[in-house]
């Protein structure tokens, strides 16, 4: 008699080209300029890195909502941790001080994912005030609302696509110009 699961086997991991697909529109969404000429986002080291943790949030926590996506959300946070590591290196931090700066990189990345799960639970104008203070830097409260606009309509796009799609990397974040032109409802 067959039985209909292997405790055995390892669950199937993600195929790597969807996973450098899906972080490939990630850093990608991240560069576009309206965010940094719009949207108040400082464009420095620190202004893109932390819009690049919210559309990581972003896509992760879309992939909470499938059990099937455990392993493509490992991967993909592995990926973005691999990028890391890479850019540190680039910019000639020594092998020393790498993994405490990766330590510090996973830190900051799942304090903002908390703060925005709670905050976007929250509704109102939590929101905006954790796109402030974790992407603005405390200042802007206008651009803040902004860039939570943009993010809740991303959100509710996400949501919104098959699963098929979504995990075989067919979609696209929507524009932040389109998205964010109305500030969030009070």
């Amino acid at each position: 008699m067959l039985w209909p699961f292997n405790h055995f086997s390892k669950p199937q991991a993600p195929h790597r080209g969807t996973i450098e697909a899906i972080y490939g529109m990630i850093v990608t969404q991240t560069r576009e300029p309206s965010f940094y000429r719009d949207l108040g986002v400082s464009d420095t080291v620190n202004g893109r890195f932390d819009l690049l943790v919210l559309h990581l949030w972003l896509v992760l926590r879309r992939l909470r909502s499938s059990v099937e996506a455990r392993n493509l959300s490992q991967a993909l946070f592995d990926r973005f941790c691999d990028d890391m590591d890479a850019n540190l290196r680039e910019m000639g931090v020594g092998d020393l001080t790498v993994p405490k700066r990766m330590q510090a990189f996973g830190e900051a990345f799942y304090g903002r994912a908390a703060a925005y799960d709670l905050a976007f639970t929250a509704g109102g104008e939590a929101p905006a005030l954790a796109v402030c203070k974790n992407i603005l830097n405390g200042e802007g409260l206008e651009n803040a609302r902004r860039l939570a606009t943009y993010a809740q309509i991303v959100i509710a796009y996400l949501d919104g696509l098959d699963d098929s799609l979504f995990q075989a990397a067919r979609w696209t974040f929507p524009a932040p110009t389109e998205a964010s032109v109305q500030p969030l409802q009070k």
